[in-house]
């Protein structure tokens, strides 16, 4: 448990001082439970937190974290393969959630082939592995800066 007021419980003190040193520009992954971690985030910060679930993270991480305003999509979610009959619900509840913190809301979204989120994710700042069941719930935010 923090002892500071403010920050969400589910931020762990390693996840914080990532979001801290990010600059503007840098990538989190916030991934789910099938997402290889650790191999893709070989030359990144990987924070474990296998309790949690991707929603409830993007939420606490949007609340302390701007995204990008000089790019078209600061926020990217890994796209179906097209033969996969997989439906992402999970991707509304995101929508909602980056629409409390975003005026822009789900145009800030775009979808990213399998591959070459994978590929994207390699660069990566950090990628926080989560234990989050749904299909095809990675989702990627791009830093931006701070406005006072």
């Amino acid at each position: 448990m923090l002892m500071l007021k403010g920050i969400p419980d589910v931020l762990s003190p390693e996840l914080l001082k990532v979001l801290c040193e990010m600059g503007h520009g840098d990538i989190i992954v916030i991934a789910d439970g099938n997402f290889p971690a650790e191999s893709i985030g070989r030359n990144s910060i990987v924070i474990r937190c296998d309790g949690h679930g991707v929603p409830e993270l993007l939420d606490a991480i949007l609340k302390l974290f701007p995204l990008d305003t000089y790019v078209e999509h600061p926020v990217n979610l890994m796209e179906v393969v097209p033969s996969d009959p997989v439906e992402t619900p999970i991707w509304n509840t995101y929508y909602d959630i980056i629409a409390k913190y975003d005026d822009r809301g789900a145009k800030t979204v775009g979808n990213i082939e399998r591959f070459a989120f994978y590929e994207k994710a390699k660069n990566a700042y950090a990628i926080v592995a989560t234990g989050e069941k749904a299909l095809y719930a990675n989702i990627m935010l791009q830093k931006g800066v701070v406005i006072n």
